[in-house]
């Protein structure tokens, strides 16, 4: 083997050594080969341009670490220092991230010596966030208490919302160091859990940690933070709800019995308390988050059943709850409680209570026949209900709110007028700011009959001072137990029509409630005690609109809303969503006096279809069908032809943006109905079998239009109706255009035919233009074979020249050799003639030469031959 390459080596070299142009051709084409190679990825590398270095994403000022050099090994660092630590990844292109930045940067500036904030670019390719974490969107926000973490936030992210989540991370457990506080909590949060520990043996008891966790846990699963964790130390206070044992875990529930965590039977740590929580608490009202991106969550909800939507106005910092949220809290609770003697009900502490309506009259300041009339619901023990009487907060006990809202409510609400025969005009209103499960105010503003006018005249010169503060000489009007309204009580087990509640932030789902129904003008009028409600039964593909009325309070017109839509045969009325007419629209134009074809809605479909004075022909169509869109124009030139005839309106509807009753929806789009005056019962549908076109639609109107007949009641014949009436005039417009059609078909069929000389032309011309291209292609072939034949005849003639020009370069030389070899033997012709004696070598020499001389000059006679 190794033989064989040596001599290819060789081979090559004396190839080189004799054709040197071919080793100068070798060398500049692997220069060149080189150059292309260097060049070609040297533009490559310049076409990606270098990625810029990142820069600080949040400002200087805020206080917040900017790892924007995805430094994750400071993060571990800045974590152990502080307590609480909010992690914030970005990306620096991202526009969410940009969004976030602002409200991050709100929050920090509220909570920067509680939490350590800390932002980490984790796009820098060459930083280590981007290496070790894949994350598929931004931001992110990683929030860690000590050790335990990450406790991701899944809220919107808007400034109060984070800074609701991070106070929560910061405070997991709320300390009830009394039966007060203990009862606030279980009342404002449901579900509640309590944990009981001692710390009076150890600084730390045994559990407590575990406990702690349990409540990170919890916020895991719930960023809103519903299931809120409590902790007592006190013994005395801990058996207010029956709990004796240290280390002992309570869920408060409503319904059914409360349970404590089985210890025996479950592992106490974190996990499996956060899971027990979760899979016994009871939820009455649960909030909705959707995403506002693709998401199946509210699909998810309302596939369960009928739910009740309510949108309000959220505050995730207030410090009180939403007074609204409480009474619809109280609502769904009565509407779960399956207990039809549902009229007491337990305090926080399991005892029961009864309830009751102390009302006292107070006369208005500066006037002396306006009485406003304030009454409270209490909750008393029910063994001494009977015995305690009215009472009323004082302005010292917390009446002051109660002062402000009287004048609110009764000065400025007139009362309503009265005849002289009526003692008492009433218009009540809910005190909302004070409302409880507990307690609930009301004002009332009536006037008093005209002999009471004078006394109270003169007890109100003394209640100037104190309007709250009942009048001498002033008894209640009424101390009467209240009705709590049995009919919304266990009325969730009195039908199949089960609703769940939900509520959700106006502020974040406001376009989710402007499809619903909400009014259109509440996006910037909605504040603290705004409210909307609905009820969706996805099922049967309806929705009901709560249209809260401002005679009575918020919670009867729920309850009323809510029984309606349980009874078997519901009165309620389904709402409709539709477009917006566009004359309702600011600074619109206005719409023409007769349009050729009426786009009708929701709103303006009824009153335009059943019109009884005119015809009207329906075309049901949506943005997104094909088929619709190339009817368009058969449905304008009917409009056309019939714009002189006023009996006939041409109507559309969009049936995918407008809510149609359900009598007058159809199963397939595109359709035409047509709705004859005065017979609005007998509607007509557009055969299925026949196609759509301008002549079938004519011959449909004038089949089943009321055009053709007289109108009910009348008594004058066709033969004395004045002038030519509808019916003509839509005949000779029909046989106008019949004859029009006539030639249009013969037009067609001229054309047609010339249409098919055309084909069969271009047809013979197609056959023609192959057999070409095959030629041409045949003689292409031809001319490579000649050409080839060409090249092989010049090479072989080139190499037969080379050889000839060696042969002559041969013979020159051998002719020179010739030459000399005469001169040589003439000089030894010479020496011959002068030595004639000399040996026998020297004859032999000349012969020999003489030999040689004779062979070459017969050699050059051959070649010049």
């Amino acid at each position: 083997m190794l033989r064989r390459v040596r001599q290819s080596l060789r081979q090559v070299l004396f190839l080189m050594a004799r054709r040197p142009d071919l080793v100068c051709g070798a060398i500049v084409l692997s220069v060149l080969l080189i150059l292309a190679v260097k060049f070609t990825c040297s533009r490559a590398k310049n076409v990606v341009a270098a990625a810029r270095p990142p820069v600080r994403f949040f400002s200087a000022e805020t206080p917040v670490v900017d790892l924007y050099l995805g430094q994750l090994d400071q993060v571990e660092r800045l974590r152990g220092v502080a307590e609480v630590s909010l992690i914030f990844f970005y990306a620096p292109w991202c526009a969410h991230s940009m969004a976030a930045r602002q409200e991050v940067q709100q929050v920090a500036k509220k909570l920067a010596k509680q939490v350590q904030f800390v932002a980490v670019n984790c796009w820098w390719s060459q930083g280590k966030c981007r290496k070790q974490n894949r994350l598929f969107q931004y931001p992110v926000i990683h929030l860690f208490y000590r050790r335990f973490g990450p406790i991701e936030y899944k809220g919107p992210f808007i400034a109060p919302y984070v800074e609701s989540f991070v106070r929560k991370v910061i405070t997991p457990l709320i300390y009830l160091p009394s039966r007060a506080t203990l009862q606030d909590f279980l009342a404002n949060h449901e579900p509640g859990v309590v944990g009981f520990f001692q710390f009076n043996s150890s600084p730390q008891p045994p559990g407590y940690i575990t406990y702690l966790s349990s409540a990170l846990q919890a916020l895991k699963r719930d960023f809103r933070g519903v299931v809120r964790f409590g902790v007592v130390t006190n013994r005395q206070v801990a058996e207010a709800i029956s709990v004796k044992e240290d280390e002992t875990v309570y869920l408060h529930r409503r319904f059914n019995s409360s349970l404590i965590f089985p210890r025996q039977e479950r592992n106490f740590t974190s996990e499996g308390i956060c899971s027990w929580v979760f899979e016994h608490c009871e939820t009455v009202l649960q909030w909705l988050q959707p995403p506002g991106t693709k998401s199946r969550l509210l699909e998810q909800e309302l596939t369960k059943g009928p739910a009740l939507l309510l949108f309000l106005s959220h505050n995730p910092l207030g410090s009180k709850p939403n007074p609204i949220l409480q009474q619809v809290r109280h609502i769904a609770v009565r509407y779960h409680s399956c207990d039809n003697n549902y009229h007491s009900s337990l305090d926080r502490s399991g005892i029961p209570l009864s309830h009751s309506v102390c009302c006292q009259s107070v006369v208005l300041p500066g006037s002396s026949s306006s009485v406003c009339e304030l009454c409270l619901s209490l909750s008393r023990p029910s063994s001494t209900s009977s015995s305690i009487p009215c009472s009323f907060p004082s302005v010292a006990q917390g009446g002051a709110p109660l002062q402000s809202y009287l004048k609110h409510c009764c000065l400025h609400r007139p009362p309503a007028p009265v005849s002289v025969h009526t003692a008492t005009s009433v218009a009540c209103c809910d005190f909302l700011s004070s409302y409880s499960p507990f307690g609930q105010y009301s004002a009332c503003c009536r006037k008093l009959e005209s002999q009471l006018n004078k006394s109270s005249s003169q007890e109100g010169s003394d209640s100037q001072s104190v309007p709250l503060a009942p009048p001498s000489s002033s008894v209640p009007l009424s101390s009467v137990p209240s009705q709590e309204g049995g009919s919304i009580t266990g009325l969730r087990c009195q039908t199949n029509k089960t609703l769940r509640f939900y509520v959700l932030d106006v502020a974040l789902n406001w376009p989710l409630a402007l499809r619903l129904g909400a009014p259109r003008n509440g996006s910037a009028s909605y504040h603290a005690n705004w409210s909307f409600a609905t009820i969706v039964n996805l099922k049967d593909e309806v929705h009901y609109v709560h249209h809260h009325n401002p005679a009575t309070t918020l919670t009867e017109s729920l309850e009323v809303f809510i029984r309606n839509f349980s009874a078997a045969y519901s009165p309620l009325q389904r709402h409709l969503v539709g477009e917006e007419d566009s004359a309702a629209g600011e600074g619109a134009a206005p719409p023409p006096a007769r349009p050729l074809i009426t786009e009708l809605t929701t709103s303006s479909f009824l009153p335009s279809v059943m019109d009884l004075q005119k015809d009207v022909l329906l075309f049901y169509y949506t943005q997104w069908c094909g088929f619709c869109s190339a009817l368009n124009h058969i449905i304008i030139q009917l409009a056309r032809l019939l714009q002189g005839n006023s009996t006939i309106t041409v109507a559309r509807v969009n049936v995918a943006r407008n809510d149609l009753p359900w009598e007058f929806m159809v199963d397939h789009v595109p359709s035409v109905l047509l709705f004859p005056r005065y017979r609005k019962h007998l509607s007509v549908k557009f055969p299925d079998d026949v196609p759509i076109t301008l002549p079938n639609l004519l011959r449909f109107v004038l089949q089943h239009s009321s055009s053709a007949r007289d109108a009910p009641g009348s008594a004058k014949p066709p033969s004395e109706a004045e002038g030519p009436g509808p019916n003509a005039l839509l005949r000779a417009e029909f046989l106008a255009l019949q004859g029009e059609v006539h030639a249009l078909h013969r037009a067609r069929e001229r054309l047609s035919q010339q249409l098919a000389q055309l084909w069969r032309d271009n047809r013979r011309l197609t056959f023609d233009t192959r057999t070409l291209e095959a030629q041409n292609a045949e003689l292409q072939r031809e001319r490579q074979s000649l050409e080839e034949q060409h090249r092989e005849k010049s090479r072989q003639l080139g190499e037969a020249v080379r050889r000839l020009q060696e042969l002559a370069d041969t013979s020159e030389n051998l002719l020179n050799e010739n030459m000399l070899l005469r001169v040589l033997l003439r000089a030894l012709k010479d020496r011959t003639e002068v030595k004639e004696d000399e040996g026998s070598e020297v004859t032999a020499v000349v012969t020999a030469t003489t030999c040689t001389l004779s062979c070459s000059m017969h050699l050059s006679a051959t070649l010049q031959a």
